[in-house]
């Protein structure tokens, strides 16, 4: 690790309750993260989910028992999505509650390889992202970024990646905001990350959601 990674201010805050997330509002934080590991109800619910193929369920609107009942309608194994279905529904109305909105788009999608393999910042204000089976998203500490690599990739362009040794990873069950470039004066700081590599017959079940401002 280079020296000035072990220097370098965190942007990020972690923490073990919903409280941790409120981090992502001070300027200097790009990354906060509620740290938790799946209850037993929870990871049974999730794993029922699976072994289907790759799906997705998408809905926008203002969280409540609308989402609910149409997320477990739409889910592979209804009968027993009640845990996965609550947990997506408290974080969607903790999302919404946190960044002061009515409505969140909700996306929760069983992968099955890759969605965005490439070292990359999204172009919107905040997503939440966690993942419920499989590992977690990487990303990148700033000092471990060359900036000028982001994007299409092009024979002109460096390598994203300054410091391979620095790649981070959100553990499974992990619950993140990102802050990405279209946050009001983040525009040059937003979190670098992308979809983590899956085996052959690794699923990877995971859920975004984006305030509406």
């Amino acid at each position: 690790m280079n020296a000035a990674l072990m220097t370098e201010p965190a942007h990020w805050a972690m923490g073990r309750d919903l409280g941790a997330l409120a981090a992502i509002f001070e300027e200097a934080v790009s990354l906060a993260v509620m740290q938790r590991r799946l209850g037993p109800a929870l990871r049974s619910s999730v794993l029922a989910q699976g072994g289907s193929g790759g799906w997705q369920v998408a809905w926008l609107g203002i969280p409540g028992e609308t989402l609910a009942s149409e997320l477990a309608a739409q889910l592979p194994a209804p009968g027993q999505a009640g845990p996965l279905v609550a947990d997506v529904q408290l974080l969607a109305e903790a999302t919404a509650c946190l960044f002061g909105v009515e409505r969140v788009a909700v996306r929760l999608r069983m992968l099955e390889k890759a969605m965005c393999p490439r070292f990359h910042c999204d172009n919107l204000p905040v997503r939440l992202v966690t993942t419920y089976l499989g590992p977690g998203s990487e990303w990148l500490p700033d000092s471990a970024v060359e900036r000028r690599g982001l994007g299409v990739p092009d024979l002109g362009k460096p390598d994203p990646v300054r410091e391979p040794g620095a790649i981070r990873q959100l553990g499974c069950g992990d619950v993140a905001l990102l802050k990405g470039s279209g946050w009001v004066g983040n525009e040059e700081r937003g979190i670098v990350h992308r979809s983590p590599a899956l085996k052959d017959g690794q699923q990877r079940l995971l859920l975004t959601l984006d305030p509406c401002f």
